[in-house]
Formats: C-alpha cells, structure tokens, sequence
C-alpha cells in the first residue's frame, strides 16, 4: 500500500502513484476514513483554499502490514513444542481466553443483563461470519448450538489425539459467551461442522 511509509499524501500524490482519477482516491478515502482507517491533516497555506494530508492510523498500519499467518504458525508450532505440559495448558488457556475477551464485548456481555445466551451466540455467529468463517446457530432441544463449518484456522489445526487447536476454540467460545460449551461434533472426525454446545451440569461432569 501506497501509505504503508508512514508519510502524509495529498490527492495529487496518490493519484500519481496509484495512476487512477482524482475522483476514485476520493471515494476510497472517504471510506477509509470512515472505517479508522486514515487520519486527515488541513493545511492552510497562505490564502487559497486549504489542502489535506492524509495518513494511516494505528489500524489502518495493522491492516496494511504484511499477512501475520506465518507468524502465527510459527509461535503456535513453538507453543505445542514446549515440554511442561503445565506450562503448555496454562499459555493455551491464557490465549483462549484473550481471544474470548475481544468478542465478549461485542456479543453482550459488556453489562447489559437482557441478553439471553441465544442471543449472545447469534451474534458472535455473525461477527464470525463477517470474518469469513462460515457459521450459524441450530438446536439441540431447547438449547443452542454453534455451527462452525470452516475451521477459524485451518491452518495450525492438527489431527493428533491432543487437538490442541480444538480445545482453545472451545475455550475461546465459552470465554465470549460467558457460559461454558463443550465441542460435541468435529470436521476432523467427518462431522460437517464443528458444533459447540452449551455444557450442562451432566456434560460438565462427564468430562
């Protein structure tokens, strides 16, 4: 991205970069500005008309920086790797339930004591969905269950007895919702989705 550099650029600068109209840079920084995603300078020289600078925010770097999946792999290889089985469990469960906390906010539990549970699901199946991990709520009995049908990362999922990746997500989910579920149905055992139930006393103490 053009901005990456951490410079200001006027409409004219981008435009010569990017070789496209004046007008189309305006409508893609309107919308980045809306977004979080750029900041806006004014510059007043003289007595003309002021100009504007534009800039990426602290998100707008996040999002232009470079893909993090080999990061991520690495640092999860290296978190399976380490021989304290103690250790190992308390960081999983430490990034399982950062991980939770960042939705919890977002899906009613900031508070608010009118949500139901249902509800709570439903829309952290929608902010799933938006991050283009295809999910949707179904029911077993009266209660509901999280269908997940593309793993949230394919890519550090493993097939071993241990399913690391399994139980963070499961953890993730209970963190977000604020109740405890428990991974009845799994894509890795030839399910069609990865289903997360809400555990009840009887589940709890099965496991």
């Amino acid at each position: 991205m053009a901005m990456r550099s951490g410079d200001t650029f006027g409409i004219g600068d981008l435009t010569e970069q990017l070789g496209v109209t004046a007008t189309a840079i305006r409508q893609r920084i309107e919308r980045l500005l809306e977004s979080g995603m750029l900041e806006r300078e004014k510059i007043v020289a003289g007595r003309g008309r002021p100009t504007y600078q534009y800039r990426l925010t602290v998100r707008g770097h996040r999002r232009a920086g470079a893909n993090p999946t080999e990061l991520a792999e690495a640092m999860w290889q290296e978190i399976l790797a380490i021989q304290d089985a103690n250790v190992r469990e308390q960081l999983l469960t430490s990034v399982a339930n950062r991980l939770g906390r960042q939705f919890a906010s977002q899906v009613g539990r900031d508070g608010s004591e009118d949500q139901s549970f249902e509800s709570r699901m439903q829309k952290l199946s929608e902010m799933l969905t938006d991050r283009q991990i295809t999910s949707e709520i179904s029911h077993a009995g009266d209660l509901p269950v999280l269908d997940i049908c593309a793993c949230p990362y394919p890519s550090l999922t493993d097939t071993s007895d241990e399913r690391a990746m399994c139980r963070l997500e499961e953890q993730m989910i209970s963190e977000a919702l604020g109740r405890p579920v428990h991974l009845s149905s799994c894509r890795l055992d030839g399910d069609q989705c990865c289903q997360f139930a809400a555990s009840t006393p009887s589940s709890d103490s099965a496991t």
